[in-house]
């Protein structure tokens, strides 16, 4: 309420305007992309008169073909280095290479960024609901449901992660189904993949507890050190905010542990050895 009355902000608003703006880029339809491709179009006229003209007087010609505007990209940003995805990627792959196990197996995280990351120094074991119709150099996919235990996999491996996965587990969002308890029965089976002394890195959305369906579960740091109280011995954790920002290998103390470091949607960081 105090922040309300001095910035004069309708705070349960914007919530509002989030939620409708999400609703339409669910089905193709972003009107701040729309917005800047208007603004764009002068621009985009006044560029082509004058590259027209320049291609007269030049040496080396290049017709020109079909149209193709990007009349967005004047008002976007050279990339995102922020944000849960861009930090848990690198400074997961950065203390796997440090630790440089023997059998490495990640479980739903994205290929195109950690496993990616990943796949340049070494080998690594791909298991995930979805399909990879590609192949690809020290990427070995498999196809399989976390969520149904394997015992041929049983201590399959000394390293194992899952970077924002498990909170999708039992959603139903990606086929798998629908299962209330999913990601503590995908918990358990990845802590039976992993050998003893094995290393597991781990990350999910943190927050006060709830379910945003169907996107994903966040979840309380309070409900996440019980999960793993009697399993594991954390070695780090790091965490991004609410801004997108990284706090690495931070202590957690009763107070963040209460609080959930300030985060409403941040994404917490786990190193963990298998006890």
């Amino acid at each position: 309420m105090f922040l309300n009355k001095v910035l004069n902000v309708d705070f349960k608003e914007i919530g509002i305007m989030k939620t409708i703006y999400r609703l339409l880029t669910i089905f193709g339809l972003d009107p701040l992309r729309t917005f800047y491709s208007i603004k764009s179009i002068p621009f985009f006229i006044k560029n082509f008169i004058i590259l027209n003209q320049q291609k007269k007087l030049a040496n080396v010609k290049f017709a020109f073909g079909s149209f193709y505007p990007c009349l967005a990209d004047r008002f976007s940003d050279s990339g995102v280095a922020n944000g849960h995805y861009f930090h848990q990627d690198l400074l997961v792959a950065k203390k796997i290479y440090q630790n440089n196990p023997k059998k490495h197996v990640d479980i739903g995280s994205r290929i195109d960024g950690f496993v990616a990351h990943l796949a340049v120094f070494r080998e690594v074991e791909v298991f995930d609901i979805r399909s990879l119709d590609n192949t690809v150099k020290n990427i070995n996919f498999k196809k399989m449901d976390l969520m149904t235990g394997d015992s041929t996999l049983f201590e399959y491996c000394d390293s194992i992660s899952s970077l924002h996965a498990v909170e999708h587990f039992g959603m139903g969002r990606y086929g798998d189904p629908v299962n209330y308890d999913g990601y503590l029965i995908g918990l358990n089976n990845l802590y039976e993949i992993l050998r003893k002394n094995g290393k597991f890195y781990f990350s999910v959305p943190i927050g006060p507890q709830r379910i945003e369906f169907d996107a994903h579960r966040i979840f309380s740091m309070a409900y996440l050190l019980d999960l793993f109280k009697v399993k594991y011995s954390i070695d780090s954790f790091s965490y991004v905010d609410d801004r997108g920002d990284l706090y690495e290998d931070v202590e957690i103390t009763e107070k963040n542990e209460d609080d959930n470091f300030g985060c409403s949607y941040g994404c917490g960081i786990f190193e963990m050895t298998k006890l």
